[in-house]
C-alpha cells in the first residue's frame, strides 16, 4: 500500500495529495505520470506527477473530483492508504533552452503544466506561464509556478482575478505585440488546448499539449488510449502523453473520451448514493476506522 503523507483541498474539488512512493520518486522526469488504483476493485486512473522529492521518497499529485473514482480518491485524509502507484509511465516532457516558452495551464492544467515549466526554466528558457481558471478559486499553483516563471498572467471567464478572458486571449496579446515566442505548452480541457493550436498554427510556433485520454493499463496493451496523430493511431500512455498539437484530432481525442460518460456516469451517481460503502474498501481506510472503533 502506499501512504497519504499530505492530502488537502487547494481549490473547490481539487485537492492536492504527497504520496509516499519512492521508487517513482527517484526516476520521475517532468511530463510522466502514475496510473493509480484506490483498492482491489477499483479503476485504473492516470494522474500527473506534479512534483516529487528523491530524498524524503514522496510525489505529488492533484486531484480533480468528477467522477466515481477521484471523488473517492478525494475522500480520503492523510493517513489514509491506497493500494496501487504505478509509475512513472509516459515519455518526460522535450525540455531543452528553446529560448522564450510559454506554458499555459487551463484548471487543473496548471498542475501538470507546473513541472515542465520548472524543467524549462532550468534548462535556461524565458518562462511566459498563463494560468487560466473559470473563478479566481479555480486557479490553482499561483505561487509556485510564480517561482517557475519570469512572467505570469492569469486569466478568469468571469473577471473575478486577473484579466476578464480566455487563455487565448492573453496569447494573441503576446503574438499581436509582437513577442517572440519559441514554444508552447498547453494543458486543459480539450476546447482549450485546441483553440491554442488553432492561435499557434498560423505563426508556425512549436506547440506541445498533454492529452488526457481514458487510459487502462498504462503499457499500450489496452488500447483505451488510442489518440490519432496526423491520421495515425498512436497511444498517449506511450507514445505521450505529449503531442504536437497541431498533429491532434482533436474531435477523435473527444469523440473516445465521451464514449463511457453514461458508464461513468452510472458508476458516480451509485458512489454518491453510498459513498460509505466504497470508502470501507479502501485498506487504509478500514484501518483507521477499526482503530478509531477500539479507541473510542
Amino acid at each position: 500500500m502506499f501512504s497519504l503523507l499530505e492530502a488537502r483541498f487547494i481549490a473547490p474539488d481539487v485537492k492536492l495529495f504527497r504520496i509516499q512512493a519512492p521508487r517513482v520518486a527517484r526516476k520521475r522526469k517532468a511530463g510522466q505520470f502514475v496510473i493509480l488504483r484506490v483498492h482491489e476493485t477499483g479503476e485504473r486512473i492516470p494522474i500527473t506527477i506534479a512534483d516529487s522529492d528523491a530524498e524524503r521518497g514522496d510525489i505529488t499529485i492533484v486531484v480533480q473530483g468528477i467522477g466515481k473514482t477521484t471523488k473517492l480518491l478525494n475522500s480520503l485524509e492523510a493517513g489514509d492508504s491506497i493500494l496501487d502507484v504505478v509509475g512513472p509511465l509516459g515519455k518526460p516532457s522535450e525540455v531543452e533552452d528553446f529560448g522564450t516558452a510559454v506554458v499555459i495551464g487551463g484548471g487543473v492544467g496548471a498542475a501538470i503544466a507546473y513541472p515542465t515549466a520548472v524543467a524549462l526554466k532550468k534548462a535556461g528558457n524565458r518562462v511566459v506561464s498563463i494560468l487560466g481558471g473559470r473563478t479566481r478559486d479555480l486557479v490553482i499553483l499561483e505561487d509556485e509556478i510564480r517561482a517557475a516563471s519570469d512572467v505570469v498572467h492569469v486569466t478568469t471567464d468571469d473577471g473575478s482575478y486577473g484579466e476578464k478572458g480566455l487563455v487565448t486571449d492573453a496569447l494573441q496579446k503576446m503574438i499581436d505585440a509582437g513577442e517572440k515566442i519559441d514554444y508552447v505548452l498547453a494543458i486543459g480541457p480539450i476546447p482549450m488546448m485546441r483553440a491554442v493550436a488553432e492561435t499557434t498554427r498560423p505563426h508556425g510556433i512549436k506547440t506541445v499539449v498533454s492529452l488526457n485520454s481514458i487510459m487502462i493499463d498504462g503499457t499500450g496493451m489496452c488500447g483505451g488510449c488510442r489518440v490519432s496523430i496526423d491520421g495515425k493511431s498512436q497511444f498517449a500512455c506511450v507514445d505521450g502523453p505529449e503531442f504536437d498539437a497541431h498533429r491532434v484530432d482533436f474531435d477523435v481525442l473527444r469523440n473516445r473520451n465521451a464514449m463511457y460518460r453514461e458508464a461513468e456516469t452510472q458508476a458516480l451517481n451509485r458512489f454518491l448514493a453510498d459513498p460509505e460503502s466504497e470508502l470501507a474498501r479502501v485498506p487504509g481506510h478500514r484501518c483507521r476506522l477499526e482503530d478509531a472503533e477500539v479507541e473510542g
